[in-house]
């Protein structure tokens, strides 16, 4: 390199090299500005998107698909495992949502009942003798009883308890998944009442037994709760615990979770907790006369009667503390008010249907041309599956 041409390099001053990185972090923070207020606003879109999607309120849908159904009038209709199962007094079919046969069974019964409890169905002959254990692939085990049955409850792993009647008092027999005895026990209404109704946890590790007594003149009911495991090991018949309720008819009781259960009076709700020695936890008051009572694993609801003509019914639904989560008025006339499989509230007559989100928000109404026995709400907020007189219809909200 000659000398004329070292000439024509020159050196970057400190000041300029300062002024250069000035420039680059200027630059990047400029970028970094300009990345954060374009996720800003794609976050600001969807979240409004979303918050437009919850509050939207539907008279209108989409059908996806339609299949041809014939039924008898008596069928009816309950979810289980995702598909549908279809009962009446001659027998039960278990199909998809695409009505494509997955099992039937066939049966005489008088006043077939179900009980289900996660991948486990009973159904039963209310006042006969006889139990079918079903899963999602078929019957398991059958069982034929030697006195009146009064309720039958499922457990998780296929456990059934049973209450049958016997003269004045009440008998309780406990069975596996395949139908054979594990155990069985008179109650005896001399000592604690007559037995209206049980309660078995998913664990099948809990029992509580509701009992009426009138014998001196005056009404009182007894919770009683057993303990299969190692809290009842020590205890005479497994008993760890009993209370009663002066004054009070509890004809219906149930375990919401394996450590809370729901006692449903004709004054309240009353709760109880523990998974050892259950104790009273809280109650819910019925200050009006209740029309419907409706419950899942989460939530509890009630409908009451409103004064105001313009606004005939009242819901209220409180979680499993007792706490209130939701007070809603409706209008409609209603023969049947239920939790679907998300939370939501499905208020249905013969031709119509309301749904609300746990939340209050007035989400759907349609009315339809053909009687409506059921709906299934599906995955994603807006598909549903209907169960109409003559069709299935898997549907999208629009």
């Amino acid at each position: 390199m000659t000398e004329q041409d070292k000439k024509k390099f020159k050196t970057v001053p400190a000041m300029d090299m300062d002024e250069y990185k000035q420039k680059i972090r200027e630059h990047r923070l400029k970028i970094l500005k300009r990345t954060l207020v374009t996720a800003l606003i794609v976050f600001v879109i969807i979240a409004g998107l979303f918050l437009f999607l919850a509050l939207r309120h539907y008279e209108d849908f989409d059908v996806n698909s339609t299949v041809e159904r014939s039924d008898t009038a008596a069928t009816i209709f309950e979810e289980f495992q995702g598909n549908i199962l279809k009962y009446s007094n001659d027998g039960a079919l278990y199909t998809d949502t695409y009505n494509e046969r997955i099992w039937n069974q066939t049966y005489e019964m008088t006043d077939p009942q179900i009980d289900i409890c996660e991948d486990y169905l009973t159904i039963y002959d209310k006042k006969g003798t006889m139990i079918y254990i079903m899963t999602k692939e078929g019957i398991l085990g059958g069982i034929e009883t030697t006195m009146p049955i009064q309720q039958v409850r499922v457990a998780s792993q296929g456990t059934v308890a049973v209450l049958m009647k016997k003269d004045a008092s009440g008998y309780l027999a406990m069975y596996d998944k395949t139908g054979a005895k594990l155990t069985e026990g008179e109650i005896h209404g001399a000592k604690k009442g007559y037995p209206v109704a049980i309660a078995l946890s998913s664990d099948a590790v809990r029992l509580a037994v509701a009992m009426l007594d009138i014998n001196d003149g005056s009404i009182k009911s007894t919770i009683a709760f057993y303990n299969f495991g190692t809290a009842g090991e020590s205890e005479i018949d497994h008993v760890v615990g009993a209370q009663t309720f002066p004054d009070t008819v509890i004809p219906e009781i149930v375990y919401l979770a394996d450590d809370r259960l729901a006692a449903f009076s004709d004054t309240g709700v009353i709760l109880f907790e523990g998974s050892q020695k259950p104790k009273q936890s809280g109650t819910i008051p019925f200050e009006k006369e209740v029309k419907s009572i409706f419950y899942n694993d989460n939530y509890i609801g009630c409908v009451i009667s409103n004064e105001d003509e313009a606004v005939t019914h009242h819901i209220s639904v409180y979680d499993l503390d007792g706490k209130s989560v939701l007070e809603k008025d409706f209008t409609m006339e209603y023969t049947g008010v239920e939790f679907l499989a998300n939370n939501e509230i499905c208020i249905t007559n013969e031709n119509a249907c309301d749904i609300y989100t746990i939340h209050g928000i007035y989400k759907f109404h349609h009315e339809f041309e053909q009687t409506l026995y059921k709906i299934i709400s599906e995955s994603g907020a807006l598909n549903y599956t209907l169960i109409l007189e003559d069709t299935t219809e898997k549907i999208r909200l629009k």
